[in-house]
């Protein structure tokens, strides 16, 4: 049987037997994405065995012929999705090959089952009823005049109707911590101290359900297992365990029992009560009420299946693949399945330890720039991170790396949601926030077409008490709180993805702050996107590098020696984890890129603009002899920086290797202007 490969319904040219990356991205081939969808995309599938992706293109024809042909074979699973998945799936730019949610899914799971309408019935009067409760004395203290003075007492009220209402509306309670434009801060602050923790079932149920899904005694895979659970969540609980063949230990994730209907019933209760709720919901947030629980929805269900978690951890292994400074846990698929997961257990120090921390001999400047460059690689180059990185999840090792357990919660952007990313750093770089504005509309937070005028004063505004004092004063606590503020009272819907970044960062910062109460997340992360826009031969970001140094047609040489000042402080940063220094001395060639900064790729790229786009050269040669004289000492200020990080040989043979291509290249440009001319 093929691969049904992506959400829009279209088969894959290579069987399902391929080991294939859980996500495949597409290429969008205008940076403005247009209201309606393209006629094609173009989409890139990584192969787990070999290193190149496969490339191809599907027609939208494609598409709804294969729909078509599905629906008369009596494919069920193939219906055409909503309008609120579709425009989820053009606004992400990413396909999702191993999708199990769709409104028609989960009606039809829900509705096939017995006694459906009789237990629909039961649990949707107990939601309205306890809701309905809970509205009635909001209305009340409004109605009385006293609806401020109680919100603390409200909001403590929510979280617990919340807990009662069982594991759905857990879920929804940290969802809703993590949506400024759903509801107020004040609530929001509530609501994050929803945990997961929930008293465990039972260990022989538990040990019941391993068995069944390995389809083996459990003594006959493990020599031991621990009696007690070590963590207990609303979905399912942890247990350590030792395998009985390797005799090496490992974390077994089990999912609660009959867990996965009462999902199913509570996710088709939301959609139903979200159709209702749609007027107010375009009027709040320019989007229909439907397309929230949808992406809600989808996440939930991505979590209810362990297959699609170890698929993630494997893609998180591929992601950091020699890299000295982050551990991924292993995963024994063999052992695996939708309610059972095995990885490889890690024995790692809580970062809210700082004490354990520091007696291990790990230095903390050098871990924290580590976590922050893991983090940032996950965001902005990889495209997948982990979208649940609380002190549970994230473990100092003993040897300097920072390490990531529980991958249910990951989210992806496509690549041209990371270049808007970019995008945004650069505008705010160069003050200009109507394209920072616009940005929002390219990302999904405005509706296409939404009036920017009245939002950009309030950026700016944003932005400018944030940093105007200098990146000593900034932190995301105090910057989401005033857009929350913004996005309570605008239009602004955050999309999912990006509620699970906002999440992701604000965590890691209050981390890094217990680790050391005077950390400046900025003063970490800029080095980074500094060695990023110098480093990277990708050609969006090269493009971005320039944009960050030429502001109104103005070579800025004060900000390219800046970059490259942070670009250097965070290669040392890095360099003084002891991961680093464990490496063995025979990895020279691999170190030395980790070691220095190295711009080989950034000076023949430079070298290349130069000579064929004529529009840089001219740029450049004023950048030069403008105010009317020659900018030698820029120059000379800028060679003494770099010059320490630039190995000369290794320079010259890449020129040499390329230069047959650059004459080529340059017989080309001057035949085709010649040709042009007559």
């Amino acid at each position: 049987m093929n691969l049904l490969c992506v959400n829009c319904v279209t088969a894959a040219p290579f069987p399902a037997n391929q080991h294939l990356s859980s996500r495949a991205y597409t290429v969008p081939s205008r940076r403005n994405a247009p209201s309606k969808a393209p006629a094609s995309f173009d989409y890139r599938l990584r192969m787990r065995g070999g290193k190149k992706p496969l490339r191809f293109r599907v027609s939208n024809a494609a598409i709804e012929t294969r729909r078509s042909l599905a629906a008369s074979a009596g494919e069920g699973q193939l219906t055409k999705p909503s309008a609120a998945m579709e425009q989820l799936d053009f606004e992400r730019g990413v396909c999702v090959p191993f999708r199990k949610y769709s409104p028609e899914t989960v009606r039809n799971t829900v509705l096939k089952s017995r006694g459906a309408i009789v237990s629909l019935l039961s649990r949707g009067v107990e939601i309205v009823w306890s809701l309905g409760l809970y509205w009635s004395t909001l209305a009340y203290d409004y109605f009385v005049g006293r609806d401020e003075e109680v919100v603390s007492d409200r909001a403590r009220q929510l979280r617990n109707l919340l807990c009662d209402l069982g594991p759905s509306f857990i879920k929804a309670g940290q969802v809703l911590a993590n949506r400024p434009d759903i509801i107020r801060e004040d609530y929001m602050n509530e609501l994050c101290i929803l945990q997961d923790d929930v008293p465990p079932f039972p260990n022989q149920v538990a040990f019941n359900i391993i068995e069944e899904e390995m389809g083996r005694p459990l003594e006959a895979v493990f020599s031991k297992i621990s009696s007690q659970t070590i963590a207990a969540a609303s979905l399912g609980q942890v247990y350590r365990a030792t395998l009985r063949d390797s005799g090496k230990e490992v974390a077994i994730k089990v999912q609660r029992p009959q867990i996965e209907p009462i999902i199913y019933r509570d996710l088709f209760l939301f959609r139903t009560l979200a159709s209702f709720l749609n007027g107010i919901s375009l009027q709040k947030l320019g989007c229909n009420a439907e397309l929230i629980v949808d992406e809600f929805g989808e996440k939930l269900l991505e979590e209810l299946d362990y297959t699609l978690e170890a698929r993630n951890i494997e893609d998180f292994l591929l992601n950091f693949e020699g890299d000295p400074t982050v551990k991924i846990p292993l995963v024994y698929k063999e052992l695996c399945s939708s309610r059972v997961l095995v990885m490889e257990w890690i024995d790692g120090i809580r970062c809210t330890n700082p004490r354990a921390v520091k007696e291990a001999g790990i230095d903390v400047n050098g871990f924290l720039t580590v976590g922050v460059s893991a983090a940032l690689r996950q965001l902005l180059e990889f495209g997948l991170f982990h979208g649940d990185p609380h002190p549970g999840n994230v473990f100092a090792m003993r040897d300097g790396r920072i390490a990531y357990v529980d991958f249910g919660n990951v989210a992806v952007l496509s690549q041209q949601n990371k270049q808007i990313l970019i995008d945004a750093v650069v505008h705010a770089v160069n003050e200009d926030y109507v394209e920072m504005a616009n940005d929002f509309t390219r990302l999904g937070f405005l509706a296409p077409g939404t009036d920017v005028s009245p939002i950009v004063p309030a950026l700016e505004s944003i932005w400018q008490n944030s940093v105007g004092k200098g990146l000593s004063d900034f932190n995301f606590r105090s910057v989401t709180g005033k857009f929350n503020q913004l996005v309570y009272n605008y239009p602004i819907r955050i999309p999912e993805r990006f509620s699970l970044v906002i999440r992701s960062l604000l965590t890691q910062e209050g981390i890094c702050f217990t680790l050391q109460p005077d950390f400046k997340f900025l003063e970490v992360a800029y080095p980074y996107v500094a060695k990023r826009l110098l480093t990277d031969p990708n050609p969006a970001l090269r493009e971005r590098l320039i944009q960050v140094l030429f502001k109104d047609g103005v070579f800025q040489w004060k900000r390219l020696e800046n970059l490259i000042v942070l670009a250097k402080e965070n290669v040392t940063k890095m360099n003084s984890n002891p991961a680093f220094q464990a490496v063995d001395t025979q990895r020279s060639r691999e170190l030395q890129v980790s070691r220095k900064l190295d711009l080989t790729d950034t000076i023949k790229d430079g070298a290349r603009l130069f000579i064929f786009d004529e529009g840089i050269r001219r740029k450049l040669i004023l950048a030069l002899t403008e105010d009317s004289r020659l900018h030698i000492e820029e120059l000379v200020d800028v060679y003494r920086l770099v010059e320490d990080q630039i190995d000369i040989p290794s320079v010259a043979m890449e020129v040499a290797r390329d230069f047959p291509t650059v004459i080529r290249d340059l017989m080309l440009s001057w035949s085709d202007s010649v040709l042009s001319d007559r």
